[in-house]
């Protein structure tokens, strides 16, 4: 299953639920599933859909307590559907480690956000690790001898 396609087909569902909030979330992850082909993880998707939509409000949270200086509703729609994704699986969610969170996170906004989203993503995703229970000094320590 591919699971770089699924976060893509939630992220611009959760976009599309954002801007028409109206619709079912529900609905609009059928249709844009509908779109490609059967390599989507539909547990992947609602997993991570059931999660946010639970956590949404501690998820929002964090954002804005690890980017003070940009209200929720300043925040760029994309971003802030990508960094809703990547919050819950980074800090909520159990099905992949840190790193891959975050990078999942800044390759879906170097794609689809503006041309700063993926060092703003970065940046929040980075913060909240660091200062969560999860963080494993050792990752920066990795990241550092590869650069």
């Amino acid at each position: 299953m591919n699971r770089h396609l699924s976060r893509m087909i939630l992220m611009q569902s959760l976009y599309e639920w954002d801007v028409r909030e109206d619709e079912k979330l529900d609905e609009i992850i059928e249709r844009n599933i509908g779109q490609y082909d059967a390599e989507v993880d539909l547990d992947f998707i609602n997993s991570l859909k059931l999660g946010i939509q639970k956590d949404k409000d501690k998820i929002d949270a964090l954002l804005m307590k690890a980017a003070p200086e940009w209200p929720i509703d300043q925040v760029a729609v994309i971003d802030k559907v990508i960094l809703r994704i990547s919050i819950y699986e980074l800090l909520f969610g159990d099905q992949v480690p840190a790193k891959v969170a975050i990078n999942e996170a800044v390759e879906l906004a170097k794609s689809f956000g503006g041309e700063n989203s993926s060092k703003f993503v970065n940046g929040v995703l980075g913060t909240l690790y660091r200062e969560s229970d999860r963080y494993v000094a050792e990752d920066d320590v990795k990241d550092r001898a590869t650069k």
